[in-house]
């Protein structure tokens, strides 16, 4: 695992657009099933900023914010990647894998052309398969947070 500390949000979003680029060229629609990333952290530990930043990177002009209380938020990719939808998912109301089926979870997980980001994955225990890239997220200090991610996870220089 590797450690990565953002001192600003407008780094945890470059930080995303950078894993982002990395998971374009993963082969994960070559092989029929979604992109899923499952963020962990405690609130305010960075985990919408991080999803903002991808949404920028992929030409997403809405504004992202946590979708705490409809669970589930959709916004459509219009640049030339793998992906056509960005699904953002906040789990943390969620106390089950059965009630993340609530959400018609099966199909949003298995169409290769949705980039799924999940929130609190923790709570519907084994609902977010092992395949999905998994981040842990934790706010050090008001500004800076440490970014906790696989070591498959190539890093520029300057996050290194």
């Amino acid at each position: 695992m590797k450690e990565v500390l953002t001192r600003a949000p407008n780094e945890t979003e470059r930080l995303a657009a950078h894993i982002v680029f990395h998971l374009k060229g993963d082969g994960r629609e070559e092989r029929g099933t979604s992109t899923i990333v499952a963020l962990q952290g405690n609130l305010g530990a960075g985990k919408t900023v991080f999803v903002k930043g991808a949404a920028e990177s992929l030409g997403i002009d809405d504004t992202i914010t946590s979708p705490t209380f409809v669970i589930v938020k959709m916004y459509p990719i219009g640049i030339d990647v793998p992906w056509k939808q960005l699904v953002h998912i906040d789990a943390y109301r969620l106390e089950s894998e059965k009630e993340l089926n609530s959400i018609d979870w099966k199909t949003l997980a298995s169409d290769p052309k949705n980039l799924i980001f999940i929130e609190w994955p923790e709570q519907v225990g084994l609902g977010v398969p092992e395949r999905a890239l998994w981040l842990e997220f934790e706010a050090v200090d008001e500004d800076t947070r440490k970014i906790v991610l696989p070591d498959t996870v190539s890093l520029p220089e300057h996050f290194v």
